[in-house]
């Protein structure tokens, strides 16, 4: 029985080397088919511009994610919402002539412009805005501007 055992294992150890030989054989022919007609020199051509084409898009990559940055800080503070109110200040005095403006940002920093429109003059304001309030007092108007301004 144990001549058996051996001829069995002596027959799976040959038929184990006959596919890996096979195996071998065939990742050969694979190989040649790979590099049939290129030289040592044209495949290391290959991979160190393959390699400088990485490196590029790499630098490229971070100057643009540098310039979004900086574009999105940019578009933060700038000017996000509007909104305008027109009204007519004085009884008598129609038309609707004079009006408010608030202008913010994301944060709610900005400006309130006002005029006040009457026959004999006219009167332009411009109050700071942060954080959606002001530390000039506003009017019901200017509130209503910078309501609708915000974003």
């Amino acid at each position: 029985m144990n001549t058996k055992l051996q001829t069995a294992f002596f027959v799976f150890l040959a038929l184990l080397l006959l596919l890996e030989f096979f195996w071998i054989i065939r990742t050969e022919k694979r190989l040649k088919r790979f590099f049939l007609g290129k030289k040592g020199k044209d495949l290391e051509d290959a991979i160190n511009a393959v390699e400088r084409s990485v490196s590029e898009l790499r630098e490229a990559k971070e100057r643009t994610e540098k310039e979004t940055a900086k574009m999105n800080r940019k578009l933060a503070e700038s000017i996000r919402g509007l909104g305008t109110v027109r009204f007519t200040p004085f009884p008598g005095e129609g038309g609707n002539q004079s009006f408010a403006i608030g202008m913010l940002n994301e944060k709610g920093d900005g400006v309130v412009l006002s005029s006040l429109y009457s026959r004999e003059r006219m009167s332009v304001f411009a109050k700071p805005v942060k954080g959606g309030k002001s530390e000039y007092e506003l009017s019901a108007e200017e509130k209503e501007a910078l309501e609708k301004a915000k974003v």
